[in-house]
């Protein structure tokens, strides 16, 4: 819902004392940045509007031994600094009387955990910022929040909360005369239809935006609409048409890990047509350059289901050990997605049994996240697996043939071959 209707629950920013879970890690410095950050909130809390003012002395005494406690976090880890810069900022923003300073310390904490995959924290950290400072922010930021803060729930699967929230920013941003956020509403909107399987119409709305972002010369969003065009085309099974729109992406993109994310579409596309060599090409350069957790998880997931298809057995065994070992931080849609591949890929190795119960887990995922596109695809692949013997064996001998046909296609595998070298 949009975050004007949001309340704090009773204990705010708890989620962060999860990282606490036994009596043996409470000393780690994963449970003491928990704590910090606990700590760090609670200290912005103090300066919310409709709360009763805080003595001088109450709140001498809080910042006092939330510093003590977060000043030890800064040298210690990336998050310390983000954790220390926000008790900082809160006294700042106490003693001068301005509580618009805890913004860019906020929002520098929400992106660092969003990137790291902690989207519920980072939805805890959001919500702060838009209740704590609300209409204090400027028009710029406040439009800025709303559309992370819708962000962040798309990634979680919450469609409802981001359609809402992309469009709370969307008549900000008209009303701010800032085109470029308006426009970015209408991509957020667009690509939480894609989340819903609502494939049609979301890629006639990317189609319109695509021509609008043109217009208006506004690279960055047209590259955002390629990819989602992209994106649209894929999940209705047409990746010869959806390869060159996720490339054209890739080249608009100026933003590091934005190109990334495009290529690793690039990548996974390929690899549906047959060219695994151009697919591992992709993925390799992501999972090589790669910065992010959601990046890099995903280049390893699509990594494992390249081995498998070239039935690889030790790189299939390697690339799902490095996606175990990122398994607690994977959002639903991308663990969904891992145990689905870890199935199709044990099922190419003749494993039935395993695979079912794996793509059964993918299956449970998807349905709990109600991610409706990915348990129709899941459940047409369970429906097929006792029988699927033959397809597999044809997949073998593709696996040798790439399907790459069309002149747009021989392009890309071309420039991937040079990107690669």
């Amino acid at each position: 819902m949009p975050v004007s209707r949001l309340k704090f629950e009773s204990l705010p920013h708890a989620i962060f004392l999860q990282r606490v879970s036994g009596p043996e890690s409470a000393t780690t410095l994963e449970a003491r940045l928990g704590q910090g950050a606990f700590l760090a909130l609670r200290l912005v809390d103090l300066l919310a509007p409709d709360r009763a003012p805080v003595s001088k002395d109450a709140f001498h005494y809080q910042w006092v031994a939330t510093d003590r406690f977060c000043r030890e976090l800064h040298a210690a880890a990336t998050e310390g600094a983000h954790v220390h810069g926000i008790a900082e900022s809160a006294s700042d923003s106490y003693r001068l009387g301005d509580i618009q300073l805890i913004s860019p310390a906020l929002f520098a904490y929400a992106h660092f955990l969003e990137a790291e995959l902690r989207l519920e924290e980072a939805l805890d950290v959001l919500t702060t910022l838009l209740i704590v400072v609300g209409n204090r922010l400027s028009s710029t930021d406040a439009v800025a929040a709303q559309l992370r803060f819708a962000r962040v729930h798309r990634k979680l699967n919450r469609f409802d909360e981001a359609y809402a929230a992309y469009t709370e920013a969307g008549e900000q941003a008209t009303l701010a005369g800032d085109r470029y956020s308006a426009l970015l509403s209408r991509i957020g909107r667009a690509n939480t239809m894609l989340g819903r399987g609502n494939l049609a119409d979301a890629e006639r709305q990317l189609k319109g935006i695509l021509a609008d972002a043109r217009a208006a010369g506004e690279r960055d969003v047209e590259a955002r609409a390629e990819q989602g065009i992209a994106a649209a085309f894929y999940y209705m099974g047409q990746s010869a048409e959806a390869i060159p729109h996720a490339w054209h992406a890739f080249q608009l993109y100026e933003e590091d890990d934005s190109q990334l994310r495009a290529l690793g579409d690039v990548g996974t596309m390929l690899l549906s047509l047959g060219d695994a060599t151009g697919a591992e090409r992709a993925l390799a350069e992501v999972f090589r350059r790669g910065r992010t957790q959601e990046t890099v998880s995903n280049a390893v997931i699509e990594l494992m289901h390249c081995a498998s298809y070239r039935r690889d057995h030790i790189g299939f065994a390697r690339w799902r050990e490095r996606c175990e070992d990122r398994l607690a931080d994977m959002p639903p849609n991308i663990r969904a997605d891992f145990y689905l591949k870890q199935g199709i890929g044990q099922a190419r190795f003749g494993r039935y049994r395993r695979a079912d119960v794996l793509m059964k887990e993918a299956l449970a995922i998807a349905g709990a996240a109600g991610l409706h596109e990915f348990e129709f695809r899941i459940e047409r692949i369970l429906a097929g697996l006792p029988d699927c013997q033959h397809a597999i064996a044809r997949e073998t001998q593709l696996a040798t043939e790439p399907v790459v046909q069309t002149a747009e296609l021989r392009e890309v595998s071309e420039s991937l071959a040079q990107l690669g070298g």
